[in-house]
């Protein structure tokens, strides 16, 4: 299994290139960034420090989205970063929430998804696409080689990942849903005529390692409150009675009554009060070294290849320490 870290870009910037090159010596090949541009800084100029300062990090989005920035521009910064840097750089990509939301937009269409994705790979590699009408081609891409890894939760979601992705996200890390939603992601390639097991599988939730359950649980509520943004949107397209999407998945968001994306992604949200302890117990990781390493050979047995750890609260570099230097040997 590999591992993976997820930050925001707060600044100062450097802080975020600093914590890239303690996780890779620590043994992540990946370095994550939020992409929500007025939240925080701009990340792809971060990425470029970030591959300077690194030797083998693997660096990208978690996630991105077709609608904030021109596909062909996305496209020329991953191939750019891979001609500098040598084909480290993956594309996590999805419909928006906060980047989307704050700017007063709603999420992209799948539709739109789908095709953003097309144009964004094709054209990083260095192949032609018709775009707006255009036949547009990066002449000097050629060598560049840029996988796409899509996050989803809802079921036509997952069956897009499963037929046109090289990758799924998923942003959760409870087993019975990583089960469910791993499985109709590869049902999906197989019914594409792909071969499931080419498609690379992430899961990506907070970590953090110690004995102090209640302030943990505080420390990681905000996440509940984040997928619940893209739950309430599974609500409203397929209802709550669990016939298209697990009840495990939809029933804590009865009381859910508003957000307020000025404090999305922060540990204290006071607008994720209404996510229980069942939740954030069952979306993160917490507790001792013992429960970490117990769910993630769990999630290993799934079909998980990725863990990457949301390091969105007060113990960041013990987080990173502990995995590091016992989690992350006890799993290779």
């Amino acid at each position: 299994m590999d591992f993976g870290v997820v930050l925001q870009t707060d600044p100062p910037a450097w802080r975020v290139v600093d914590l890239a090159v303690r996780a890779e010596t620590l043994g992540f090949r990946y370095g994550w960034t939020f992409d929500s541009h007025v939240l925080w800084q701009e990340p792809y100029v971060i990425y470029s420090q970030m591959l300077s300062a690194t030797k083998r990090m693997i660096v990208g989005p978690m996630v991105t989205n077709p609608g904030t920035r021109d596909w062909t521009v996305t496209a020329s910064h991953f191939a750019t970063l891979n001609d500098m840097f040598g084909n480290r750089t993956v594309c996590g990509i999805g419909r928006g929430d906060s980047a989307m939301r704050v700017l007063g937009h709603e999420p992209t269409s799948l539709a739109t998804l789908s095709e953003s994705m097309h144009v964004i790979k094709e054209l990083a590699e260095g192949r032609e696409v018709t775009y707006n009408g255009t036949q547009q081609r990066f002449p000097w891409a050629n060598e560049s080689k840029l996988d796409v890894w899509m996050a989803a939760y809802g079921p036509r979601a997952l069956r897009l990942c499963g037929r046109e992705t090289d990758g799924f996200i998923l942003q959760l890390a409870d087993l019975s849903l990583a089960e469910w939603m791993i499985g109709a992601v590869r049902s999906a390639a197989e019914e594409a005529g792909r071969d499931p097991d080419e498609l690379s599988i992430c899961v990506a939730a907070p970590a953090y390692v110690g004995d102090d359950l209640d302030h943990q649980r505080d420390q990681c509520r905000w996440f509940g409150g984040m997928v619940g943004n893209h739950v309430a949107d599974l609500v409203a397209r397929y209802g709550g009675d669990g016939s298209a999407v697990p009840a495990q998945l939809t029933d804590y968001i009865a009381g859910r009554e508003s957000y307020d994306y000025g404090e999305h992604g922060r540990a204290g949200n006071r607008h994720t009060e209404f996510v229980p302890d069942e939740i954030v117990d069952r979306f993160c990781l917490l507790g001792p070294e013992e429960a970490h390493i117990e769910r993630l050979r769990a999630l290993e047995a799934l079909g998980v290849d990725q863990f990457a750890i949301y390091l969105m609260h007060d113990q960041k570099d013990e987080t990173l320490n502990a995995y590091g230097q016992r989690i992350i040997p006890a799993l290779q």
